[in-house]
């Protein structure tokens, strides 16, 4: 087109450059679509070159457009002729000194790589000929400083026009003319810039790192990497102190921060690449080897290869920038080693793994890459060449694809993240008030997206199906890995791109605002979907996926699919969503799809007891016929020897072991690449299959088959189901009510029965069917059975406990039985078996009165061998601090060994294995859920009962163990919702050991009694507190100190107390204090060192208070004569300070004060007591004395019995205080009333004092404070005048002066209203007859005699009589209300049960006793120790009564509480209303025998009577007739 001819034409316009600003912005336009046209284009160039001639004019524009005319392209640079040249140095001397006439010099001096010898000296010649104008150098000291000057000011940023960026430039130049070993110009360049001048510049602390960076590749092109020696570098100390400065250089750049936003990207750029070419060259240049300073610089040697190692290892250095630094260390440590320098043990192995690493590498990389391209035909025909190449494609290969890994992996779950994230909130991808918009904020987006899952099911597009439930069910996900800094950037990017920057910024923002709420709501906050999991789980149920797993699942077109539909039924379950349980029941229930839905998990099932009992026919045959074993496996090696062989070449065994194990890492590490396509979508690595040959096949007999796979999410899924203790599901699971039914509770059984082995014979052989690839299915089939029975589920535990497999004897054989040989190398595993076997056996015992499954339980299982599994799980190595040695071990070697690329990858396999991977239980926790077991089976084992006694058992260890579980074990009673009681044994919680007896004792003490009399709210509502003690006493354990001084808080009370007592009385006894000391009798001194002594070794043999009460006393007694009084009692003062302040400290580390808020600090009653305590104990020590008096009143505090008195007169404070402003307000009237009326009587006796007495008693007092010497004295050797002398004197001239006076004086005390009502409110209360006692007694012949009797008697009845005893009384009776409240609380203690508030006689004559009651029935520490295990154990994990108490205590529902009621009382009740019935049955039956004998004898008799009366009638018949007839 020829458009730069247009634009070189344009340019040749001439206009005023000063006043048309317009053209001059056109110009400047035009020069930059030249420099474009120029870029990259060597045609284009070469065409702008003919017009150069147009440039070599003044202006920065030309500059830069000759420069892009000759960028990087070494033909022209060639042609460049002097006169060039010459005009740009003019340029600089006349126009001005800018940077772009350098970097054109620059550009023509080095091209594509390349050193342009020619122009080199062309430039270096002009630059020698320019004078300063052009060489900027600051060589000088005043220079210098002003160097530094700009280095200061252009810290932040560096103007294009200013000297220091054009010093800059110079020096880059200057490097630049000398690189490629130039000696003509290298030595023109060692006058310009010497090596003292660039060392000082580089190692001045203000220097910044672009002035470095041109100063050291000066350095290193003009000294250094030279043609000729330049000895000056090699011999003095110069490069060593540039070493030094590079040292710090590089802590600087190691220790940045990880915020790549804010990295020093110049001073990073500097180290890696200038300063390790620098110590590359210096090194590996032939003149270094005859120098000795190495030697005698080791230390800064093994610094600079340890700093190097450092920046090798941190994540911010691209890869030229590692093979720098990898270059540099290689180098420095072949010349640690050529020259004998000791390098630490730790940095050399890390170092030559890494360097062999490395090598190996890039060795095997290159052959594999060559190997590649050979053909297959030479491959074959090669032989053992061939064989190697085969060994360096498998190495390369696996290296590749390991760092391959390492690099995409972020990557790929970052780029797989956003998908999850556009799923959340698509309505983000369409503009505001769209039609669109609206549909995907009302969940229309999901909901289409499910019901096209199920069309892609009938289409059969499985690939894609299988896809979209992966990525429903990655929506739930709760761990958030965006594949850490580049996946998170390129997350972020991905973000931006799909939705624009304001919705970004409106998503960020809703994350912050929810993040509060969902967190005091306790529920897991899923970072992407700015809500809570359980949110999530109902939004996606609300769009279909519930209906979509039971659809699936119940069509189950592919293996697969079956998988993921059951995986998703599982996220979607995560957590024990009780809605989503309820979702799926009535999904089963109402649509009447439950017959065929269970009826594929029943298929299931029964397909994999099939398969297992297939497995274990093989395995049996396997494990007893090892002579086949050997045969088989030889003739597996001879088929795998011949099919190499077939091949053309004969593979060692050693090295194709090594190619099997190569290919199987490889394949793995494919695997995990590409774990997020399904099984079609994963290419079979067919070369690596014929690599592993018949190994493949041999590690399959060792895995389950698919067939027994699958049997995991189901039973995981069933779990779920029943979570939380559904008891509607529980019940489905086992009976639909359908015609068909499909017991999944028996056939889970079954199948456990079925995987243990016991459908081959007894139990014995246990071990042999559980191993390592099946241990896992056996666990969930254990905790699926568990979660089917807890609640309780009643039917579900018959049902279990009753069916006709083997089921329930193989639970028991599990936790009774050795399960070897798995065990004896993965005893964690073991443990887990039998962990979750007991919790089997305690589901099924849960909540029930009769004894038919304990008895079932009981049936195979011996009391004894039940006992000796607890002691024999207690004894067991724990796996958990083996593995913490084992990781501690690989971490150290993984630190030696790793890469840079292996660290990336390993920690971010270690994150994922940590998510994944659970701390396996510990052997004390197993056996102590088989002691629960064992204890809860005593109940119905009158042997087992025995047996858990102590001292029955003559192992040592095992009466050890059942010692231990029984310290820790718990029991508690609780009421349940249908009002029956139920016993709940539990382990006690490790925390609720720290709680302290201090705490114990107030809360025993202290809890009130509601209005029912109950105490259990109070100590409901401190259990959190306590809750909170128990933590923070764990946590103060870690601090050694701190732990020892709050555990002897009351030690520091009674010291505090006992100074105080001792400082009060040595300021009673000797204040004021004399300044100087007083001897002491010998005879006394004798005495207190007698007293020392002997009290000393009372306390060294029989340590006592009193004693040590004794031993101080006398010390301060002679410390009092020996140093003087008051710097005695200044020491025993600052002791109180000190030991106060210690106590202080022991109370805030008990109470764990430094955790609580300042709120609540400063509302402690208790610490802002002792706060003000210690704050006397400083003002007593620094300004008075007497303010140590204030500190006698914490007897108050210390002594119950004065706070009732004090108590007394506060409790009722308001009546006393009403009553006492009654009597202030009659005062006031009785003064009204004498002030009116009797004001001539208020005349009362005073004594006053004369002026001169009161002079002599300030110098008297004067002379008693003072206490040195007499006033007026020249010197202090006149004895001091006594204080009681003082006084005497100054008592003897008051009397005499107060008789001078003639008497007492009188003076009136009502002259005013004021005056009236202090005299009656002071004389009148305080007289015992009332205000008469006071005032003048009047004559009874004076008028007003008789009102002034009234007036007096008044007084005394109102005031005297009824007021103040209506105080007194109220006073005394307080404080006998408060002594008999605190008997009855004393007898309420003693006598009353703190839970159920049961008496003490209510146990008389029954089994079992009051103390027995409250120990073991109802102790109320272990109330407290159940709701903490409430509080740390996990809610899925919670048992049924564990959830029915959980769910009361949320609702602050303390009815689970047993009041009034025990179960011991209730079972003696029974028992003794048996033995009434029966002893009514006995009588009963005693008369039945009775009456039946009775009824026989009356029976007889009247057979008897029948027989007489016929013989009679017979007589009568045949006889003489009577005499009475005739």
């Amino acid at each position: 087109m020829g458009a730069h001819a247009v634009v070189l034409d344009l340019l040749q316009i001439p206009y005023q450059k000063k006043a048309d600003v317009r053209m001059e912005k056109l110009m400047k336009m035009a020069h930059g679509f030249l420099q474009e046209f120029c870029r990259g284009n060597h045609p284009n160039q070469a065409l702008m070159h003919g017009s150069l001639d147009l440039f070599l004019d003044k202006g920065i524009n030309n500059a830069r457009t000759s420069r892009a005319i000759f960028q990087d392209n070494t033909r022209l640079c060639n042609e460049v002729t002097e006169p060039v040249i010459q005009h740009f140095v003019r340029c600089i001397e006349t126009h001005e000194r800018h940077v772009e006439y350098l970097r054109f010099l620059q550009t023509i001096v080095k091209a594509e790589g390349a050193y342009i010898r020619k122009c080199q000296d062309m430039v270096m010649q002009e630059l020698s000929l320019a004078g300063e104008d052009v060489l900027l150098f600051y060589n000088d000291k005043q220079s210098f400083e002003a160097l530094v000057e700009l280095m200061c000011a252009e810290r932040s940023r560096a103007d294009e026009r200013s000297p220091l960026l054009y010093h800059i430039n110079l020096v880059k130049l200057l490097a630049s003319c000398t690189e490629g070993k130039n000696v003509y110009t290298e030595i023109k360049c060692h006058s310009l810039l010497p090596l003292d001048d660039i060392v000082r510049v580089v190692t001045h602390q203000d220097c910044l790192a672009e002035v470095k960076d041109a100063y050291v590749s000066f350095l290193n092109h003009c000294y250094i990497d030279t043609e000729v020696e330049m000895k000056e570098i090699y011999t003095s100390d110069h490069i060593w102190r540039l070493f030094e400065s590079f040292l710090v250089d590089m802590g600087l750049v190691c220790n940045a921060t990880s915020d790549r936003k804010h990295a020093d990207v110049l001073l990073e750029r500097y180290v890696t690449e200038t300063v390790m070419t620098v110590i590359t060259n210096f090194f590996n240049s032939p003149f270094s080897d005859q120098s000795s300073t190495v030697q005698a610089h080791q230390p800064v040697f093994v610094r600079l290869l340890q700093g190097s190692f450092r920046v090798l290892n941190c994540d911010w250095p691209n890869p030229q920038q590692k093979y720098q630094v990898e270059n540099c260390i290689r180098t420095l440590s072949d010349i640690a080693k050529s020259r004998g320098i000791a390098i630490p043990v730790d940095l050399d192995t890390q170092i030559t793994t890494k360097i062999n690493r490395a090598t190996t590498l890039v060795r095997t990389s290159t052959r594999w890459l060559l190997a590649s391209r050979t053909s297959k035909r030479d491959s074959v025909s090669s032989g053992a060449t061939g064989l190697g190449d085969y060994k360096s494609i498998i190495e390369g290969l696996q290296d590749i694809v390991y760092i391959l890994e390492g690099q995409l992996r972020p990557l790929v779950q970052a780029e797989l993240s956003v998908l999850v994230d556009v799923l959340h909130r698509p309505e983000l991808l369409f503009p505001p008030n769209t039609e669109a918009r609206r549909k995907c904020e009302s969940g229309g987006f999901i909901s289409k997206l499910i019901k096209h899952t199920e069309r892609l099911v009938e289409e059969k597009e499985e690939t894609l199906c299988i896809k979209v439930l992966q990525t429903l069910k990655e929506m739930m996900s709760v761990v958030d890995g965006y594949g850490g800094e580049k996946g998170e950037e390129l997350r972020q990017t991905l973000l931006t791109r799909y939705y624009s920057k304001s919705n970004l910024r409106h998503r960020e923002g809703a994350t912050g605002k929810r993040d509060k709420r969902e967190c005091r709501a306790g529920m897991m906050i899923l970072s992407r979907a700015e809500t809570t999991l359980q949110e999530v789980q109902c939004h996606l149920d609300n769009e279909g996926a519930t209906s979509l797993v039971v659809q699936l699942i119940i069509k189950s077109p592919s293996q697969t699919i079956f998988l993921e539909s059951v995986s998703l039924g599982i996220a979607l379950l995560e957590g024990g969503n009780t809605d989503i349980q309820a979702s799926f029941y009535e999904q089963l229930t109402e649509e009447g799809r439950s017959e065929v839905f269970f009826k594929v998990f029943f298929d299931k099932m029964t397909e994999a007891q099939t398969e297992i009992k297939a497995t274990v026919t093989v395995n049996m045959t396997d494990g007893f016929s090892r002579p086949g074993v050997e045969k088989e496996e030889s003739r597996d090696d001879s088929h795998k020897k011949h099919k190499a062989k077939q091949n053309g070449r004969a593979i060692p065994e050693e090295l194709s072991h090594q190619m099997e194990d190569a290919a199987l890492q490889t394949r793995q590490a494919l695997a995990q690449l590409q774990r997020s396509r399904s099984e079609d979508d994963i290419p079979k690595p067919t070369f690596m299959e014929d690599l592993e040959g018949g190994k493949e096949k041999k590690d399959d007999k060792k895995m389950i088959s698919s067939a027994i796979s699958v049997m995991q999410p189901i039973l995981r899924f069933l779990q779920l189901l029943c979570e939380n203790h559904n008891r509607d599901l529980q019940q489905y699971l086992r009976s639909q009510n359908r015609k068909t039914n499909y017991n999944l509770v028996c056939e889970t059984l079954q199948f456990l029965d079925c995987i243990c082995g016991s459908t081959t014979g007894g139990l014995g052989l246990l071990g042999l069917y559980i191993n390592e690839n099946n241990v896992k299915l056996i666990n969930q089939a254990l905790e699926t059975l568990t979660e089917y029975c807890q609640g309780p589920c009643h039917e579900n535990q018959n049902a279990i406990a009753f069916h006709e497999s083997n089921g329930i004897n193989i639970v028991t054989a599990l936790v009774l039985n050795d399960i070897n040989p798995l065990g004896e190398h993965r005893m964690d595993l073991v443990l887990e078996l039998k962990n979750n076997a007991s919790k089997l056996l305690l589901a099924i015992m849960e909540s029930r009165h009769d004894s038919e499954n304990a008895e079932k339980i009981l049936y195979n299982m011996s009391p004894k061998q039940l006992v000796d599994s607890i002691g024999h799980t207690y004894y067991l190595t724990d796996p958990n601090e083996e593995r913490d040695e084992l990781e501690k071990l690989d971490m150290c070697t993984r630190a030696l060994r790793a890469t840079p690329l292996e660290t990336d990858g390993a920690d971010a396999k270690d994150d994922d294995d940590d998510d994944e991977e659970e701390e396996s239980v510990s052997p004390k926790e197993v056996g102590h859920n088989i002691y629960i077991l064992a204890h809860q089976l005593s109940q119905h084992n009158e042997e087992l009962a025995r047996l858990l006694k102590p001292g029955i058992i003559s192992d040592a260890k095992a009466e050890a163990a059942l010692q231990y579980y029984a310290q820790h074990t718990a029991r508690i009673e609780i009421v349940r919702a249908d009002r029956n009681m139920e016993q709940i044994t539990f382990p006690v919680p490790q925390v609720c050991q720290y709680l302290t007896e201090e705490t114990r004792v107030k809360v025993f003490n202290n809890v009130e009694q509601n209005v029912q009399g109950s105490k259990v709210e109070g100590f409901f509502e401190l259990a959190d507190d306590m809750y909170s003690e128990m933590c923070w006493q764990r946590k103060l354990i870690g601090q050694p100190i701190l732990y020892w001084i709050s555990q002897r808080m009351g030690l520091w009370s009674s010291i505090a107390f006992n100074l105080t007592v001792l400082i009060n009385l040595i300021v009673a006894c000797f204040y004021p204090f004399p300044k100087t000391k007083q001897e002491l009798d010998p005879k006394i001194s004798g005495l207190i060192w007698t007293a020392i002594l002997v009290s000393l070794a009372i306390v060294v043999t029989l340590p006592r208070p009193s004693g040590i009460r004794t031993l101080i006393g006398a010390i301060i007694l002679r410390m009092i004569f020996s140093v003087g009084i008051q710097s005695t009692l200044w020491l025993v003062g600052t002791l109180n300070v000190v030991n106060k302040g210690v106590f202080l400290v022991s109370l805030m580390g008990n109470r764990g004060t430094f955790t609580k808020s300042f709120r609540a600090t400063i509302t402690d009653f208790e610490f802002l007591y002792n706060v003000c305590y210690l704050a006397l104990c400083i003002l007593g020590l620094c300004a008075h004395e007497f303010f140590y008096s204030l500190l006698l009143l914490d007897v108050v505090y210390r002594e119950e019995t004065l706070l009732n008195v004090i108590k007394s007169v506060t409790r009722n404070g308001r009546s006393i205080l009403l009553t006492a402003i009654l009597a202030v307000i009659l005062i006031y009237l009785f003064s009204i009333v004498g002030y009116m009326f009797f004001q001539n009587d208020f005349i009362i006796d005073v004594d006053k004092q004369s002026e001169q007495l009161q002079i002599e008693q300030e110098l008297a007092t004067e002379a008693a404070m003072a206490a040195t010497c007499p006033a007026g004295a020249v010197n202090c050797t006149e004895p001091d005048i006594p204080h009681a002398e003082a006084r005497r004197l100054a008592g003897g001239k008051a009397s005499k002066s107060d008789d001078d006076d003639g008497g007492d004086d009188k003076e009136p005390a009502c002259d005013t209203l004021v005056k009236c009502i202090l005299t009656t409110l002071n004389l009148g209360l305080r007289n015992g007859g009332g205000i008469g006692d006071a005032l003048r007694q009047p004559s009874s012949s004076e008028q007003l005699y008789v009102p002034r009797v009234l007036y007096d008697l008044l007084f005394f009845f109102i005031l005297i009589i009824i007021v103040m005893n209506l105080i007194f009384g109220v006073i005394i009776d307080t404080f006998a209300d408060l002594r008999s409240e605190k008997q009855q609380h004393d007898e309420t203690l003693k006598n009353t049960c703190f839970i159920c508030g049961l008496e003490r006689r209510e146990f008389d004559n029954k089994a079992f006793t009051y103390e027995e009651h409250i120990k073991y029935e109802h102790n109320m520490w272990h109330y407290l120790y159940f709701i903490v295990l409430l509080k740390v154990k996990d809610k899925t994990e919670f048992t049924g009564p564990e959830s029915y108490v959980y769910m009361m205590i949320q609702d602050v529902n303390l009815d689970w509480f047993p009041r009034m009621r025990a179960m011991s009382l209730v079972e003696d009740n029974e028992d003794g209303d048996q033995n009434e019935i029966r002893n009514l049955h006995g009588k009963l039956e005693e008369t039945s025998k009775i009456v039946v004998f009775l009824s026989a004898q009356l029976s007889e008799l009247k057979e008897q009577m029948t027989e007489q009366r016929k013989s009679r009638q017979r007589l009568g018949l045949f006889g003489p007739p009577a005499a009475g007839q005739a």
